[in-house]
């Protein structure tokens, strides 16, 4: 799994059994390969290559996640019935028809000479969805004890049960904005939110945040590096504050957004998981906000639920089971995601 933070390449070995009518998982041992400076950069500006360029960048970036699982395996490893890999999104821009998660699986699968299961999401958009968010098959099948799933990473989304089907959709931006802000100070992210909790929220900059158009789009919806870079950066930069502050302001304006998406719950709890957990300012700023227990579990959870579930993902293209919901979406049916690459 490679998320839109660049933070680095999460790999996760996971064991999953069904027993009783449900599905069951362990996370057998997991590690995040951090990019070198050299990729953080190719990542970064990957939108920019030309089309010769991307297809260069997806191979080579396909061998790179490959080299990385032989090196995760050893020179002895267990047996491994598949990889299940997300790559990374390069473009998400499903009201074009366009998403593109670069890493190659079949550069892995000639690397690792394991079978590869990748490309989750082209065949959902294809099909007239949104191709995002595709946790929530995970989060039904393995969560099922929470009544909301919240993942605060690059982006911010959520997932939860209704009377008649599973929803879920991206809320707003999170780590992919506020580890931008942090940049002028040459730091990677803001540590345990330490630089917003010393400043002061801007009310204006606050309401025109909260005022952005996608907040009043009924899901599925979801969101991409493109949206935030022409909607949300504009606002951001129109205000010459502190850094303490417009991160301060930042952050309340995530927590607004997903109080209001959970505002009407009466009961359960919501599991917290992603990057963001860790800011304990920000899972201070929810805990206080949201009408529910806040649960953010161990560090494992939090750092690779992602991996875990996307492992699951391929676990039930590998079983032509349906891995991608219309209720969560928007496309025009349900559906088995992922191409296979034969090791």
């Amino acid at each position: 799994m490679s998320g839109t933070s660049l933070d680095g390449l999460d790999i996760a070995q996971c064991l999953f059994t069904f027993s009783r009518g449900k599905w069951n998982y362990k996370i057998e041992r997991a590690i995040t390969y951090e990019y070198s400076v050299e990729w953080k950069h190719k990542l970064s500006v990957a939108e920019n290559l030309s089309g010769v360029g991307l297809i260069l960048l997806t191979n080579e970036f396909g061998l790179l996640m490959g080299n990385y699982c032989n090196s995760f395996l050893g020179i002895n490893p267990v047996k491994i019935d598949f990889i299940a890999s997300h790559g990374h999104t390069v473009f998400h821009q499903p009201d074009k028809g366009l998403t593109f998660q670069i890493g190659n699986g079949a550069c892995v699968s000639a690397v690792t000479g394991l079978t590869t299961i990748c490309d989750f999401r082209n065949q959902d958009v294809a099909l007239g969805g949104q191709g995002a968010p595709l946790v929530p098959v995970g989060n039904a099948l393995l969560f099922s004890d929470f009544a909301y799933c919240l993942n605060i990473g690059g982006f911010c989304n959520i997932s939860f049960e209704t009377s008649s089907a599973r929803v879920a959709f991206d809320i707003c931006p999170a780590n992919i904005v506020s580890n931008d802000l942090v940049k002028e100070r040459n730091l990677l992210y803001d540590l345990n939110g330490a630089i917003a909790r010393k400043g002061n929220i801007h009310t204006g900059l606050l309401t025109e945040l909260n005022g952005l158009p996608f907040y009043k789009i009924s899901g599925p919806k979801s969101l991409g590096k493109e949206w935030v870079l022409d909607y949300m950066q504009p606002v951001l930069n129109k205000y010459p504050i502190s850094l303490e502050d417009k991160l301060r302001t930042y952050y309340q304006h995530v927590a607004d957004q997903v109080t209001e998406v959970v505002s009407v719950a009466q009961k359960g709890r919501i599991l917290i998981t992603g990057g963001g957990a860790h800011n304990l300012f920000l899972t201070e700023l929810l805990t206080k906000s949201l009408p529910l227990e806040c649960v953010v579990p161990q560090n494992e959870i939090i750092d690779f639920k992602e991996a875990l579930v996307f492992a699951f993902l391929g676990v039930l293209c590998y079983r032509n089971e349906v891995n991608c919901l219309r209720s969560v979406t928007g496309a025009k049916k349900d559906h088995v995601g992922g191409v296979i690459f034969r090791g």
